[in-house]
Order: structure tokens, then sequence, then C-alpha cells
């Protein structure tokens, strides 16, 4: 098993904070295996498989707008990336701008691709968005939006 270096983390949150902050899924998916287990909260079931992971990177790229990530401290053991991290956005429905500070864990196989993402995020509503009109009838899916670093 080969141990990943200070700087595999830092690519790895790299990658991570672009695909977020340029609302691209793909960007995201191309960093998890095809069988990936992602958790984006503690107490929810995860998610499993590419395609539940890309369903919910296409819900949160479509609800999100002027977005900000950065990982605040980057541990390295074994085969697994730890960060504490905080992040900005501006839900889309409503122009309600949400702030986010929590930690998340990637753990990689063999080829480097994340096989368990787990994240416990705290977050919370901080103001409007005056930059951002809020996109009429799409009030209810405000009420779908989720905390942490994948931005529910």
């Amino acid at each position: 098993m080969t141990t990943l270096t200070h700087g595999d983390g830092q690519d790895l949150l790299a990658a991570f904070k672009r695909g977020w902050e340029k609302r691209d899924p793909d960007t995201i998916l191309a960093l998890f295996a095809r069988n990936a287990e992602y958790r984006d909260e503690p107490f929810e079931e995860p998610l499993s498989g590419s395609n539940a992971i890309r369903a919910l990177w296409n819900e949160i790229c479509a609800r999100q707008a002027h977005i900000e990530v950065d990982a605040e401290r980057i541990w390295v053991s074994g085969r697994s990336v730890l960060a504490s991290f905080h992040a900005a956005y501006t839900l889309r429905a409503t122009a309600e701008r949400r702030r986010v500070r929590g930690f998340m864990t990637f753990e990689l196989d063999e080829d480097g691709l994340v096989e368990r993402y787990r994240c416990w995020p705290a977050e919370r509503a901080v103001g409007t968005d005056s930059t951002l009109a809020p996109e009429l009838g799409s009030a209810s899916d405000a009420s779908m939006e989720v905390g942490a670093a994948d931005g529910r």
C-alpha cells in the first residue's frame, strides 16, 4: 500500500474545491471510485456509487452560486486525507447566503480514487446576497438545501 504525501492531500482538496466552486460535477466525480461511499451528513445513510454521487452534485451545482471553499488544515495518514474546511455559497432560489464549517475525510483506494467520503458540517444562514436575484418559482427548492461541504 502506497502512503500518500501531504502534497497528494493538497492536490485532492484543490481538485474538490475547483469542482465545487466551478459548479462542475465532472471534476468532482473524477475524484471518486465507481463504487464509492459518500456520506455528507453523519446521521444520514451514505450514497453509494457514481450515479448517486453525480445526482447529488448535479443538484448542488444547480442550486448554488457564488461558491467559496477553502481547506483550513489538511492531514494525511496512510491512504486517508482529512481536512477542516470552511465554505460559503448563495442559494439561487432565495439569494440566501450560507456559511459552512466542518471536517471531511477522504479514504483513497490503490488507484488514488476516493472510495469513502465523510463530512461533518455545521451550517447557517448569514444574510442575503444582494448581487443575485432569487429565481422565480424556485422557493420550494431552498427547503431541499443541505449543510456541509457538498452544500445541501
